[in-house]
């Protein structure tokens, strides 16, 4: 079994998450749980920079083009919000490429389902890069973060 990075501050993210949820359900788009989420985060004292640019560079150059995740909180945990009738590799891809630019290890992935009639309106990933003796190795799971 694999361990959880961050269990602690992803269980806060994750019940931050649900709580917007609960309320808002599906069926709204990306920026409607961006602005809720970052209502919810303030209200239970979760950490974060909302949308914050992240810099690119190549062969030593800084880029134009930025990267804006929608979240890092506790300044190690970057969160990407999708409203989409699930999640994708394009969504992942998104998520390893903003957890390589900063150089942080964890990454959880929150979808806010489009399909109204779905039982499960919300579902998540976390995303976790690990280090090997050549490049890096990601680990995808879908853990349950409940303290029972």
């Amino acid at each position: 079994m694999t361990e959880i990075l961050f269990k602690e501050e992803s269980y806060a993210i994750v019940g931050a998450c649900f709580n917007v949820y609960k309320d808002k359900g599906c069926g709204f788009l990306e920026p409607v749980y961006q602005e809720c989420c970052e209502i919810e985060f303030a209200f239970q004292a979760i950490p974060f920079l909302s949308q914050s640019e992240l810099e690119l560079t190549y062969r030593g150059q800084i880029l134009r083009q930025r990267y804006k995740p929608d979240f890092i909180c506790f300044q190690k945990i970057i969160v990407e919000l999708k409203a989409s009738s699930a999640l994708a590799d394009e969504h992942r891809a998104q998520l390893l490429n903003y957890l390589h630019s900063t150089q942080m290890r964890l990454g959880l992935l929150v979808n806010y389902t489009i399909q109204i009639w779905s039982t499960n309106g919300l579902s998540y990933e976390l995303l976790k890069i690990m280090k090997k003796k050549k490049g890096f190795d990601v680990a995808t799971s879908r853990p349950d973060l409940s303290r029972a």
